[in-house]
């Protein structure tokens, strides 16, 4: 029985909902079989009764996130599908009201995903959290956004960046100038996102007066930051024992956030990696809050999550099959 449903919205609001050349309105009429026409100014759904209703809870979505001056994406509409599929789809509107800062050029920084959304929630909550999860889930993007907010609003009186210096996979060999050239190829993407999110003038401004710090893990030992945010990225990169002295590093009125993904270590062959180790160590201690991002959380291109998608299934196959052929040996030796 097809059942038809009616929908009215602006101009402006349909062109944006319906994307470039209809694209995303015609990935919503393959997920859920439906028909969707714009006719004067109204959009008309067609199709089984439960597929329109849900089609329409959707749109209804989109176009809440539309009429708050957002441009509708493709990850936004396959994020709400999902949401659809689950009947939560409300979610999407809740997780747009929480605006964490603008950038330079006014755009509004907001967690897109309901994994975002607690793991800003939880960076708001406690003095340590750790966002673990693959590429493009926001994990440094986010904690850089919550890290500037809180220095304009006075809450802290600094901010520190650091990562390990380890080349990811490739012999970088000699590097030229001064000690600051040397390490800032790896300290780049912390760099990126300040620029986005402060301006270069202010970013410069405030790293010359020591308020800002961007530098390698090596060079926290020894000190004892107080009143500071602190952000430890590629953690996935450092050994126990820096991860160890990184953390008893923290000071009174201090925030830490520490971001790694456990799948793209650069370790050296057989080196323990100290994110590995404290997750293990600290999951029962107060005040510390573990937020694990999922390729559900990927907000880049979407053809990185189905990338990161493809990387799981394919590691979880090979695990299981390196599983079996242990057990396998296993029984051939007690014959």
């Amino acid at each position: 029985m097809q059942t038809v449903h009616k929908m009215e919205m602006s101009s402006e609001v349909m062109q944006n909902i319906f994307g470039r050349q209809d694209a995303y309105i015609k990935k919503l009429e393959r997920d859920f079989n439906v028909t969707v026409v714009d006719r004067n100014g109204s959009v008309t759904i067609t199709g089984e009764e439960d597929d329109v209703i849900q089609v329409e809870k959707v749109i209804k979505q989109l176009t809440i996130l539309s009429e708050r001056g957002n441009e509708i994406e493709e990850q936004n509409v396959d994020y709400a599908i999902e949401m659809g599929k689950e009947d939560n789809e409300e979610v999407i509107s809740e997780i747009d009201s929480d605006c964490i800062c603008h950038t330079i050029n006014g755009k509004p920084i907001k967690p897109k995903t309901l994994g975002q959304k607690n793991y800003v929630d939880a960076i708001r909550k406690n003095m340590i959290v750790f966002g673990l999860g693959p590429a493009g889930t926001g994990k440094t993007y986010l904690a850089m956004a919550m890290a500037i907010t809180a220095f304009k609003n006075e809450e802290v009186s600094r901010i520190i960046l650091t990562r390990p210096a380890i080349e990811a996979g490739e012999k970088l060999g000699f590097l030229p100038g001064d000690l600051q050239s040397k390490v800032d190829p790896y300290l780049r993407p912390l760099y990126d996102a300040l620029y986005q999110i402060m301006g270069a003038e202010s970013f410069a401004r405030n790293m010359e007066k020591g308020l800002i710090e961007v530098a390698p893990l090596a060079y926290m030992r020894g000190r004892t930051l107080d009143n500071a945010y602190i952000i430890l990225d590629e953690a996935q990169n450092t050994t126990p024992a820096q991860m160890k002295m990184f953390l008893t590093r923290i000071g009174f009125g201090s925030k830490v956030i520490v971001t790694g993904d456990s799948s793209q270590k650069d370790l050296p062959s057989g080196t323990v990696s100290g994110l590995d180790v404290a997750v293990r160590v600290l999951d029962k201690i107060d005040d510390i809050a573990f937020c694990n991002l999922t390729s559900r959380d990927v907000v880049r291109h979407p053809l990185v999550q189905k990338i990161v998608k493809a990387y799981d299934t394919y590691e979880a196959r090979e695990k299981q099959r390196s599983g079996k052929r242990t057990e396998r040996k296993a029984g051939n030796g007690r014959k």
